[in-house]
């Protein structure tokens, strides 16, 4: 009797706990999974954004986004240029501030502030402030190359603006990313390492043998969140190239801002579940990429 009644006092304690999930649940229904679904629904229509009625044309808004619409192929490849070169360099720069400074000495926690500094500072603010390094006429970007008799056009050359964008995200973000190292590297047990060197190995052998097979979760982690990142720097973009941005500056998400802008809400939708996809597939493709730089046993 007594494990019956138990029983039943344990159901119920897990159903209280459970009604506790529904508040926060009906908002992320409301505001998330609906949304996401009326978007899905639109993506196969032309509707405008503001008539009552619309048509559904299938997969014609995809195809057109695919096949038949420059600005959009030029804003995606503009994207996979700017993710690859954000997710090789901001990736290396936070790995080697992580293996520098992920011990706990007071100047190691000074450096770590520093480095972590920009990331809490606003996207815009940011902007604007690589925004006067990168002006040809008084940025400090060409005071500097001018000392090795270089100059450079910056966001001026459409052939290598998207570069410098990258240059842009990868010094605002390089520090957070740091402190996701340095937790993974501060895992690592120290008696791994310490039997590592006991067995002749030098700093790259144990850096590749024990230190890199541990801190395998935290890469996946910043190279995703890298990828999600390098495709959502709406706001670096727009900071740094005005609205709308020039061709050489487009990337998705400012063409699908802009797509909606011109009332265009169908095919808004298609370019943003696109978007989502493009997002899904290089995660995965990182995630697999990781695994098997992984030594084998």
């Amino acid at each position: 009797m007594s494990r019956r009644r138990q029983s039943r006092a344990r159901r119920k304690e897990e159903l209280v706990l459970l009604l506790f999930t529904v508040p926060a649940l009906g908002l992320y229904i409301f505001f998330f999974v609906i949304p996401a679904l009326q978007s899905v629904q639109y993506s196969v229509t032309d509707w405008n954004g503001y008539s009552p009625t619309f048509e559904y044309v299938g997969l014609r808004n995809f195809t057109r986004a695919l096949t038949n619409d420059s600005l959009f192929t030029n804003a995606l490849t503009n994207n996979l240029k700017f993710w690859l070169l954000v997710v090789v360099f901001q990736t290396l720069f936070a790995l080697v501030l992580a293996l520098l400074l992920f011990r706990n000495t007071r100047g190691s926690a000074l450096l770590r502030g520093v480095f972590f500094f920009p990331t809490i500072l606003s996207s815009v603010s940011v902007a604007y402030i690589w925004k006067f390094v990168y002006d040809p006429n008084f940025g400090i970007g060409n005071e500097l190359l001018g000392q090795f008799g270089l100059s450079s056009a910056f966001l001026g050359n459409d052939r290598t603006a998207i570069y410098w964008v990258a240059v842009t995200q990868v010094w605002f973000h390089a520090g957070q990313m740091m402190t996701i190292f340095v937790a993974g590297l501060q895992s690592v047990p120290a008696e791994m390492v310490e039997a590592a060197a006991v067995d002749g190995a030098n700093r790259w052998q144990t850096f590749w043998s024990v230190t890199w097979p541990m801190i395998a979760p935290s890469t996946t982690i910043v190279m995703a969140y890298t990828t999600i990142q390098s495709f959502k720097a709406f706001d670096i973009i727009l900071g740094l190239a005005g609205n709308p941005p020039k061709r050489s500056m487009d990337i998705l998400s400012t063409r699908i801002y802009t797509t909606f802008a011109n009332f265009e809400y169908g095919y808004a939708a298609a370019q943003a579940i696109l978007f989502v996809i493009v997002i899904v597939a290089l995660n995965f493709a990182v995630r697999r990429l990781v695994s098997y730089s992984q030594p084998s046993a």
